[in-house]
């Protein structure tokens, strides 16, 4: 039995798997974009990714549900952390603001002197991305609501916000596929199709992996994990997914609002 309130980490393989199923995972997308290898590497980086990622979430609700190592001490490391990350984060999508202005409010001969750039026709903001835009944000209240019946100690009702949660981000994640259907232009075309496509894609891949995090909160919740007292896991989550909501609102401000600046 420890005497202290840390949290010495047992030996895993998990990050090893993870490192090398990532590897695997963005090489041969790569490569498969350059033509140089197929579709097999994608599904072994992919399968691997999503195996160490269901195996460590184990390792790690077992830890804290069932072990009790998760102790105030380390909820505050977690929480520092998780503050870091979404810092980290903010500079991460600053980055793509960033290019996005700096192409946008001062555009150079090349573009035709004028944004959106010569023979390039905008997607309709009334359409796709106002909708994409409203069931982002209407997630964002459902993962809030869910707080409220937690802290009450009321299961159902957190259990179907947290569910209308996970599905409303599955669908935006449709939608966005979609999106990229619509649009006349391409990756190829000047830096408008280059900022377009990157900002909504990494966007669209964080929304991902936030629909992720609900649903393993929403199976351990069903599985009586959470409790009035002890649902530590709910709020570093949700407030990534909050995050993701704002990041999702100003991209759609700026993007699809900006043809009438």
């Amino acid at each position: 039995m420890t005497k202290h309130a840390f949290h010495i980490v047992d030996p895993s393989p998990w990050p090893l798997t993870g490192a090398v199923g990532a590897l695997l995972l963005v090489s041969s997308i790569g490569g498969w974009a350059h033509k140089y290898s197929g579709m097999l590497m994608i599904f072994a980086g992919l399968i691997l990714t999503i195996a160490t990622m269901f195996q460590w979430w184990r390792d790690v609700t077992r830890e804290a549900t069932f072990q009790g190592k998760h102790t105030e001490k380390v909820q505050d490391g977690m929480r520092f952390g998780m503050i870091l990350f979404i810092t980290s984060e903010v500079f991460f999508f600053l980055a793509f603001f960033w290019a996005f202005f700096h192409s946008s409010l001062s555009p150079n001969v090349e573009v035709g002197s004028q944004w959106p750039p010569t023979g390039i026709t905008p997607i309709n903001s009334f359409d796709v991305p106002l909708l994409n835009t409203t069931v982002l944000l209407t997630s964002g209240a459902t993962v809030t609501w869910a707080h409220m019946p937690i802290l009450k100690s009321r299961g159902p009702k957190a259990n179907l916000s947290l569910l209308f949660t996970v599905t409303l981000g599955l669908y935006f994640t449709l939608l966005q596929a979609g999106k990229y259907v619509l649009p006349p232009f391409s990756m190829a075309n000047s830096v408008y199709g280059k900022t377009f496509y990157i900002a909504t894609g990494f966007h669209g891949l964080h929304v991902i992996m936030g629909t992720l995090f609900i649903a393993s909160m929403l199976y351990r919740h069903m599985n009586f994990h959470f409790s009035q007292g002890h649902h530590f896991e709910f709020k570093p989550k949700a407030g990534y997914w909050l995050f993701e909501n704002v990041v999702g609102l100003f991209w759609s401000m700026c993007i699809y609002g900006g043809e009438f600046f």
